[in-house]
């Protein structure tokens, strides 16, 4: 049996972060919780979920207090390292609304769009004959009230820019002639800290990527 091998590169919506009122330190979810494994689990034999998550990833900003956080100084070794890869699934945006970053939704895109052409340009790997995987745009929910004085104060004003990324990353998709999805159509941030998600929500997108997965491999 051939095994098809998924990419999941995200921030801690992928990462498992389990939310906490005050909004930090938490822990994670144990794999079988978050919807990574939900999907793993829902797909079955012959095919290999990869994780690539970390918290507070963004797009492609380089945050002066922490460079391990530009997703698109990342990805492409990511790339290569997991080759071959047939599915690279994308969730990121969620902290480019901070508000230190400074980026309107388009802006956000745009750093998508830079992951995006990552993805289209990753064949070879490093000395390797593996074509560039498929890719799926995942837009991620928008943002609830966010109880934690910290947490409040890093997104404040994103609430409006979460609710408008999945119209520019469906505009983003549909220009790359790429795969998309509206996590927001099926789930919310329901956590207790307004970013993340509960059990139920990791299960329910857990259950809706595997049906995307196979339409897109199919």
């Amino acid at each position: 049996m051939t095994t098809r091998h998924i990419l999941c590169f995200g921030d801690s919506l992928t990462w498992g972060w389990m939310p906490v009122p005050s909004g930090t330190p938490s822990t994670r979810y144990p794999f079988e919780q978050r919807w990574t494994g939900i999907m793993a689990r829902a797909l079955g034999d012959g095919f290999r979920v990869i994780e690539e998550g970390l918290s507070a990833r963004t797009t492609s900003i380089a945050d002066p207090n922490d460079p391990r956080l530009d997703g698109s100084a990342y990805l492409p070794a990511a790339l290569a390292s997991h080759m071959p890869l047939d599915l690279v699934i994308i969730m990121l945006g969620t902290n480019d609304t901070k508000a230190v970053y400074r980026r309107t939704p388009h802006e956000i895109a745009r750093g998508m769009a830079a992951l995006a052409m990552q993805v289209a340009r990753s064949a070879g790997g490093v000395g390797t004959a593996y074509p560039a995987p498929a890719l799926l745009i995942v837009a991620p929910p928008a943002l609830k009230p966010i109880p934690g004085a910290w947490l409040a104060a890093e997104f404040a004003g994103a609430q409006l820019k979460s609710e408008a990324l999945a119209e520019s990353y469906q505009a983003l998709a549909q220009a790359g002639d790429v795969n998309f999805l509206d996590a927001g159509a099926h789930i919310t941030t329901e956590g207790s800290d307004g970013v993340h998600f509960t059990p139920e929500n990791n299960r329910v997108l857990g259950e809706v990527m595997a049906q995307k997965v196979l339409e897109i491999l199919a």
